[in-house]
């Protein structure tokens, strides 16, 4: 190899040293500027609210759903009702066979009148022969024996009247009218059908008045203590997910159910639904709002860093040195967090990809 040839080839591995070395710096320069980069936040008051989030399902309140059934055995004779049908309390659902129940109705009024002519004949009787018995025309044991059949002729109207008063009210059941206001939710027979009556009476309509619906939400335990009767909610269900529907809280029970292992404690929050969109059984996504706090010092809860029960922040300093502080930390509002104590109005705390609990 000549000479000349020596002197390209060292030159050249030369520059191929120098490019690998300056490769290799460039690229510990980027990681150690990765690893010093730093995000800030400056430390500003804020208008917090306090909130409770739970998963509850829509209920029709006590008294708004009304299961209706018949309280005599007959054939449904003409049936008014259909699913979604909107009725009006005292509107006539269903009629039943009646024809036998009419028959016994006359025949208890006709002996009550029956019984009534009995009584005008025997008080008439009464009336006129007491003068007489005074003047001594009739004996007493006479008189005794009209006040006799007089009595027993009025216990016969007591009685016939009762028996009337018992079939007309056979009869009305036959007709079975709407006790509340509300949609019919569902129907179990058809017209043509025997419906028997036993000890308990057969459901065959159930009504519900959607003007009266509540959410039970589901809260967890550890935030029931918070929550008081009037407090404001909104919420959400998955048909109208873009559309917020107001509510007021108005009791906790005060017994827990076990959910998934998990203890709560259900909640019961008013609705208005005047235009029926809600429907029984919907999942709702309720969020209660507790109260407000304005113009508090807050700070992006990635701020700060928690040691030994402790919490901690780190300032940015003007000379370019960071400085730690312990602070003190009260409501959390999505993600951020007020700041109590340790901090002022202006400050400026860096935000380390590395920062959490340790």
């Amino acid at each position: 190899m000549t000479k000349k040839r020596k002197i390209i080839i060292a030159a050249a591995s030369a520059v191929m040293v120098i490019a690998v070395a300056a490769l290799v710096a460039h690229s510990r320069a980027g990681n150690d500027k990765s690893e010093t980069a730093v995000t800030t936040a400056v430390v500003e008051k804020r208008d917090m609210g306090s909130l409770v989030q739970a998963t509850g399902i829509i209920k029709p309140k006590v008294g708004a759903e009304v299961k209706v059934g018949a309280r005599i055995t007959g054939k449904v004779e003409h049936l008014y009702a259909n699913i979604g049908d909107r009725v009006k309390k005292g509107q006539i659902l269903v009629r039943l066979e009646q024809d036998d129940l009419k028959a016994r109705a006359d025949q208890a009024e006709a002996g009550y009148l029956e019984a009534a002519a009995a009584f005008d004949k025997a008080k008439l009787d009464l009336e006129r022969d007491k003068p007489l018995a005074k003047e001594g025309y009739i004996s007493q044991q006479n008189i005794d024996v009209l006040q006799n059949v007089h009595d027993m002729a009025k216990a016969r109207v007591l009685r016939a009247k009762a028996d009337q008063d018992y079939a007309k009210t056979q009869l009305s059941y036959a007709t079975i009218t709407a006790p509340i206001n509300g949609t019919i939710a569902s129907v179990t027979t058809q017209q043509g059908e025997t419906v028997a009556a036993g000890l308990n009476s057969p459901t065959f309509i159930t009504i519900i008045d959607l003007n009266k619906l509540e959410v039970n939400a589901y809260v967890d335990e550890t935030d029931v203590g918070k929550i008081d009767v009037g407090q404001e909610a909104l919420f959400t269900v998955d048909t109208f997910a873009d559309r917020d529907f107001k509510g007021r809280v108005t009791a906790i029970y005060p017994r827990a159910v076990l959910q998934e292992n998990v203890v709560n404690y259900i909640t019961l929050i008013s609705i208005e639904n005047s235009e029926g969109k809600l429907k029984p059984d919907m999942t709702a996504n309720v969020t209660i709002a507790l109260k407000k706090k304005k113009g508090v010092l807050a700070v992006p809860g990635a701020a700060i860093v928690r040691e030994g029960g402790k919490k901690y922040v780190t300032l940015q300093a003007k000379d370019g040195k960071p400085t730690r502080r312990e602070v003190k930390t009260g409501w959390k509002e999505s993600t951020y967090i007020e700041v109590t104590s340790g901090l002022k109005e202006g400050d400026v705390v860096i935000i380390n990809s590395g920062n959490g609990k340790k």
